[in-house]
């Protein structure tokens, strides 16, 4: 597989999510999903997802971590009006940067209240702060923008701002080779096909093969599925998946053979 001078075969990212009300259970998270999918789709491999507290300390730590390992990061949440918003202050701490109202993040927002005849006060002015140099992210919803500080995305976890700002970013950003998907269907369950499926792995090693129980109410049965960024390597261990069910099933109905329940 040949790729442009501009991708890479492999550029991976993480997600940070903030927030109490996703630990407490009270705000049941959107955003993860949906930007996992969009990153899958762009050849971006996504490796590792967190969810902290509104909690200086552990944002600080948890960016740290992340953005050391992964080419990109992305947050959700913490960069609003109120006196629990604190990502920006925790992202500037994290690279030694002043957190301060952004000038033209300060114009944006002062026109927007104005023009709605609403008073810019000294909450709504907080939208407006980021690290000293960060690079906006727009926001074609409620103005207020995002921010970018070397490979860390600061997005908002509303959701429809959080999908307007992602729509932004992602063509900005280096891709990879896309991941391509085969399915197989397996009539039988993981204990019956674990062995031969460990064996079809260790023979096709270009690609990665994931097992999904399904039970009916009846019986068990695997859902199978083959990722590879190569197509042909794709079908390779798909086909040899289907030979694996084959023998299994031949296996099964050799004469004197008990058929399980």
């Amino acid at each position: 597989m040949s790729l442009p001078a501009s991708a890479s075969p492999v550029v991976t990212a993480s997600i940070l999510a903030i927030g109490d009300e996703l630990l407490s259970g009270r705000t049941r998270d959107r955003n993860i999903g949906h930007l996992a999918s969009v990153l899958t789709a762009a050849g971006i491999d996504l490796k590792e997802v967190r969810i902290v507290a509104d909690d200086e300390e552990a944002i600080v730590e948890a960016l740290n971590a992340l953005r050391h390992r992964t080419d990109y990061v992305f947050t959700s949440g913490g960069i609003g009006p109120t006196h629990d918003d604190i990502t920006a202050d925790a992202v500037a701490k994290a690279f030694g940067l002043p957190c301060e109202h952004d000038a033209e993040a300060m114009r944006l927002l002062g026109d927007m209240y104005a023009a709605r005849g609403m008073e810019f006060t000294e909450a709504r002015q907080r939208m407006a702060r980021m690290p000293r140099g960060a690079r906006h992210i727009p926001n074609p919803v409620s103005t207020a923008p995002g921010f970018i500080v070397e490979n860390v995305h600061v997005m908002a976890g509303v959701p429809q701002v959080f999908v307007a700002m992602v729509e932004a970013v992602v063509p900005t950003l280096r891709t990879g080779a896309a991941m391509v998907s085969r399915s197989v269907a397996s009539p039988f369950g993981e204990g019956d096909i674990g062995t031969a499926l460990g064996a079809v792995q260790a023979a096709h090693k270009d690609t990665s093969i994931g097992s999904y129980p399904k039970y009916d109410g009846k019986a068990f049965s695997t859902e199978i599925v083959i990722r590879a960024r190569d197509a042909a390597a794709c079908d390779a261990a798909a086909s040899a998946v289907e030979a694996m069910i084959e023998e299994i099933r031949k296996g099964k109905e050799a004469p004197g053979r008990v058929l399980e329940a």
